[in-house]
């Protein structure tokens, strides 16, 4: 079994921590961004749409996309559960994972690759046709940032972590779409104390350096 990995990319971040939460060890085969590894053709015979990471399991069969990767081990160790337990539980963290991706990492994506020279005719991560800038999404992507924090501010100030009583893959999705955030430029605001409390917290977490 290996995992493509790729280091400063967010989604594998979020495997790696969900790995180190679980103490499950994988062979790692790394993907050089910089160098465009992804869209080589040894890559693309991997994972043709040039995305990362890609889980390849003994059988040769490969499974790609960070949440499904992160399934696919929950199912394998069940423990700790990090998707729930509960019918409810499992229902919040779905719900607010997929609210941090829409709401929050789609918003960083859109100003970051909508606004870098780096990223011209590659407006979309992975393997596409020619795919242009549009300097409006990125304008798109800071207002939807400013309401997403204000709303997951919201959501923790009377609370520990975001879906449950526990940490969850929703706190993991939101550590890496915060960080990834902070690094591309995005700034969570002095106001958002609530906020900067929980990332301190998950910070902390020895699985966060992974």
């Amino acid at each position: 079994m290996k995992l493509y990995d790729a280091v400063f990319a967010p989604s594998p971040r979020r495997v790696r921590i969900f790995l180190a939460e679980k103490h499950i060890e994988v062979e790692r085969v790394m993907v050089d961004l910089r160098r465009n590894e992804q869209l080589g053709d040894p890559y693309l015979a991997i994972n043709p749409r040039g995305a990362v990471p890609a889980l390849e399991l003994d059988d040769g069969e490969v499974i790609c996309e960070s949440a499904a990767i992160c399934r696919y081990f929950e199912a394998v160790q069940p423990e700790p559960a990090l998707f729930g337990i509960t019918a409810l539980d499992i229902g919040r963290i779905e719900s607010w994972t997929r609210r941090i991706e829409s709401d929050g990492y789609a918003a960083a994506v859109y100003a970051f690759r909508n606004a870098q020279p780096a990223f011209e005719d590659r407006a979309a991560p992975g393997k596409w046709p020619a795919m242009p800038q549009i300097p409006e999404l990125g304008a798109r992507g800071l207002i939807m940032w400013g309401a997403f924090v204000d709303a997951l501010d919201g959501r923790l100030r009377e609370r520990d972590w975001i879906a449950t009583d526990g940490f969850s893959f929703a706190d993991i999705t939101a550590l890496v779409t915060i960080d990834f955030a902070l690094r591309a430029g995005f700034v969570v605001p002095d106001s958002c104390h609530a906020i900067r409390r929980w990332h301190e917290a998950v910070s902390a977490r020895p699985s966060a350096a992974a």
